[in-house]
C-alpha cells in the first residue's frame, strides 16, 4: 500500500500559534484545536448521556409500578405526569428522546467526535486537523442539534413521539398525537443539524488520515485506532445523506401536503387527502442509514478496546493485518443489511432471504475480530486497570449480544421476536453497552492525554464491577420477556394476563437501572475531580508506544513543540524479545534494537534484512522468524 508522508506541512502555522496570545473564548470556547474540541464533544457528551439515563429511570419506575402514583413525579414534569402517574404520550416520548439521544448524540458524537478528533492527529503525527476551522464548526453544529432536541421538552405539545426511529404516519401526521406536533418538528430540525456536523467531521477526519501522516507513517503502522475512525467516518459520508433526504420528504408530508409516506389515513373519522405515498418507503431510507448507524456506534469503540487491550496485555494485538480486514469487511457489508430490520412488512421472501444471508455473513468478520481480542489476552502480562477492565467488558457485552443477533437475522425467527423485548436486550448489549464500554475505556485511558492527570484508580474498579453488573441484570432477563412475545414500548402490561407475570421481572430491571444510573456517580465524581485534583501524570504513564506518548504532557497548540516525530515501526511492538524494556516507541529507529528485531519487522527492505542477518551472525543470533521456516 502507498505511503502518504507529508511531514510537517503546518511547522510555520505552529510557530506563529506558539506566539499567539489566545483569549478565553479562542482557547476553551471556540477553540480550532483539536484537543479541545475533543474535551467539548467529550463533557457534551457525557451530559447528553445523563439526560437519557434519567429519562430511562422515568419510564422504567412506570413499567415497574403501573399502577402506582409518585406525587413527586407531578412535582417535576407538572403536566406530563398527572396525579403522579406518566402521560402514557409522554411515556412514548420519553422512549423516542432517550433512544434519540443515545444513538446519535452520546454513541456517535460524543464517542467519535471525542476520541476521533482527540486520537487522529495525535496518532499519525500531525499539527492537528486538516480544517481546523470546520472541526470547530462540526462541534458547534452539535452542540445547537443537542440544545435543539432538549428544547422539546419545554413546547406545549411536548416531545417527539413515535420511537426513534419516527415512523409515519406517527411523525408524518402532526394531528396523529401530541407527539407528533412542534416537538416533532424540532426533532427533524436538530437531527438535520446533527448530520451536517457528523459530515463536517467524517470529511475532516478521513482528509486528515489520508493526507498528513508524519514521515514513516504508512497505513499498516497506524494503530487499529485510526483504522476505526477512518472507516467509521466513510460509513458516515456514504449513510448520513440518507437520512437527510428521508427528514427532507418528512417535512414535505408534514408542512406541503406531499404523500410520500402517507396513503389512505383517516383521524376522528375523517380521510385525510393523503394518496399514494408508502411508510415502508421511509423504512428502507431510515434503515439504509440505521444499520451502518451501529457499525458507526461500534466500530470506534472496537478500535479503542483493541489499543487498550494491547498496552494492558503488554503484547502485539494478534492478527493485526486480520483485524484491519475484518473492519474493512464490516464496513462494506453493513449497507447490504438493511433489509433485516423490515421482514415484518411484507417483504418478497426472496429478498428477504438475500438480507438473511449478508446478515449471516456479516457475524464472520465480527467473530474474527472476538477471536483475535481473546488471543491477545492469552497468556498476556495483563494490567487490570480501569480502562482495561472496560475493554473487556465490551468483548464480553459483544458476544453475549451478537450471539442473539444471530437469532434476529434469521427471517423465521425474527417474525416472531419482532418488537419484543428480545430486539431490545439484544441491541442494548451488543451496540449499547458494548459501545458505552468502550468510550468509557477511552476515556479511562486517554483522561492524561486530555487533562494530564490520572483517574482514581479504586473508583474506576467500583464503576466497573457495579456497571457491569446492572448492564447483565437489567438487559438479560429482557430475552426471555421476548421469547415470550412482550412486545417493546407499551406503556402498561397490567392489562394483558399473559404479561401480567412479567411485572415482578420489570420491577427487578428497574432497580438493577437504578443501581447502574448510580454507579455512574462514581465516575461522574472521579472524572470531574481527577480534573482538577487528579495525580499528575508523566507523558507516556500506560507504557505504551503510539505517536500521542511522545507529545508532552502540557498542553501545546501543535501538538509537539519542535519537529514532528519520524515513525519507523509499527503501533504495537510489545514483548519483543531481546529488548530491555516490554515496548519499543514506534519513533525508535531498528538501527537502536538490532538484538530485538525480526526479518519481518522491515517489511520487504532487502538493504535492512542483510545489515540485520549480518548482525545476527556476528552476534551469534538466530531471528525466531527464521526459526520458524
Amino acid at each position: 500500500m502507498s505511503t502518504i508522508a507529508i511531514n510537517n506541512p503546518s511547522a510555520i502555522h505552529h510557530d506563529d500559534h506558539a506566539h499567539h496570545q489566545e483569549t478565553f473564548l479562542t482557547k476553551y470556547v471556540f477553540s480550532q484545536d483539536h484537543k479541545m474540541i475533543a474535551k467539548q464533544f467529550l463533557i457534551t457528551g457525557i451530559i447528553m448521556g445523563v439526560i437519557a439515563m434519567i429519562l430511562s429511570i422515568l419510564f422504567r419506575i412506570q413499567l415497574a409500578y403501573p399502577d402506582h402514583s409518585f406525587p413527586l413525579l407531578e412535582v417535576l414534569l407538572g403536566r406530563f405526569a398527572p396525579e403522579g402517574r406518566l402521560d402514557p404520550n409522554f411515556y412514548l416520548s420519553l422512549v423516542t428522546i432517550h433512544g434519540t439521544i443515545m444513538v446519535f448524540f452520546v454513541l456517535t458524537a460524543g464517542l467519535s467526535g471525542t476520541f476521533s478528533n482527540l486520537l487522529i492527529p495525535l496518532q499519525i503525527g500531525a499539527r492537528d486537523m486538516a480544517s481546523p476551522f470546520m472541526n470547530m464548526l462540526s462541534y458547534w453544529l452539535f452542540f445547537t442539534a443537542s440544545v435543539i432536541m432538549l428544547s422539546t421538552f419545554f413546547v406545549e405539545s411536548g416531545p417527539a413521539g413515535g420511537g426513534w426511529t419516527i415512523y409515519p404516519p406517527l411523525s408524518a401526521v402532526p394531528k396523529a398525537m401530541p407527539g407528533s406536533g412542534f416537538g416533532m418538528t424540532l426533532w427533524l430540525i436538530s437531527m438535520i443539524l446533527f448530520i451536517a456536523s457528523s459530515l463536517m467531521g467524517g470529511i475532516n477526519y478521513v482528509s486528515t488520515i489520508l493526507n498528513m501522516r508524519t514521515k514513516g507513517m504508512d497505513l499498516w503502522k497506524m494503530p487499529l485506532t485510526i483504522w476505526s475512525f477512518l472507516l467509521t467516518a466513510m460509513l458516515g459520508i456514504l449513510s448520513f445523506p440518507v437520512l437527510v433526504a428521508g427528514v427532507v420528504l418528512l417535512i414535505f408530508d408534514r408542512s406541503f401536503g406531499t404523500s410520500f409516506y402517507l396513503s389512505d389515513i383517516f383521524i376522528g373519522g375523517q380521510a385525510l387527502a393523503h394518496e399514494g405515498g408508502s411508510p415502508i418507503l421511509w423504512q428502507h431510507l431510515f434503515w439504509f442509514l440505521g444499520h451502518p448507524e451501529v457499525y458507526i456506534v461500534i466500530m470506534p469503540a472496537m478500535g479503542i478496546a483493541s489499543e487498550v487491550m494491547s498496552v494492558n496485555s503488554r503484547k502485539p494485538i494478534f492478527g493485526y493485518h486480520a483485524m484491519v480486514y475484518s473492519l474493512i469487511g464490516i464496513t462494506t457489508l453493513s449497507f447490504i443489511v438493511w433489509g433485516h430490520h423490515m421482514f415484518v412488512t411484507g417483504m418478497n421472501p426472496f429478498l428477504g432471504g438475500v438480507f438473511m444471508i449478508t446478515t449471516l455473513i456479516i457475524a464472520v468478520p465480527s467473530a474474527v475480530k472476538t477471536f483475535n481480542w481473546l488471543a491477545t489476552l492469552w497468556r498476556g502480562n495483563i494490567r487490570f486497570t480501569p480502562a482495561m477492565l472496560f475493554a473487556i467488558g465490551l468483548v464480553s457485552f459483544f458476544i453475549s449480544g451478537g450471539l442473539t443477533g444471530i437469532w434476529l437475522g434469521n427471517a423465521a425467527l425474527d417474525i416472531n421476536l419482532h418488537d419484543t423485548y428480545f430486539v431490545v436486550a439484544h441491541f442494548h448489549l451488543v451496540m449499547g453497552s458494548a459501545a458505552i464500554f468502550g468510550m468509557i475505556a477511552g476515556v479511562y485511558h486517554w483522561f492524561p492525554k486530555m487533562f494530564g492527570r490520572l483517574m482514581n484508580v479504586k473508583l474506576g474498579y467500583l464503576h466497573f464491577w457495579l456497571t457491569f453488573a446492572a448492564a447483565y441484570l437489567v438487559f438479560f432477563p429482557m430475552h426471555f420477556m421476548g421469547l415470550d412475545g412482550v412486545p417493546r414500548r407499551y406503556y402498561a402490561f397490567t392489562e394483558f394476563e399473559s404479561m401480567d407475570k412479567w411485572l415482578s421481572v420489570n420491577v427487578f430491571i428497574t432497580w438493577s437501572a437504578i443501581l447502574g444510573a448510580v454507579a455512574q456517580i462514581a465516575f461522574l465524581f472521579n472524572f470531574v475531580y481527577s480534573i482538577f485534583f487528579g495525580e499528575k501524570s508523566t507523558e507516556n504513564p500506560w507504557e505504551a508506544n503510539t505517536l500521542e506518548w511522545t507529545t508532552p504532557v502540557e498542553r501545546i497548540h501543535g501538538n509537539w513543540p519542535g519537529e514532528i516525530p519520524t515513525v519507523y515501526r509499527w503501533s504495537y511492538d510489545y514483548s519483543k524479545p531481546g529488548h530491555d524494556t516490554d515496548f519499543i516507541m514506534q519513533t525508535t529507529p531498528h538501527s537502536q534494537t538490532m538484538s530485538s528485531n525480526l526479518l519481518h519487522d522491515f517489511e520487504g527492505n532487502e538493504a535492512a534484512e542483510k545489515i540485520q542477518e549480518k548482525w545476527n551472525l556476528e552476534h551469534n543470533r538466530i531471528d525466531s522468524s527464521e526459526e520458524v521456516k
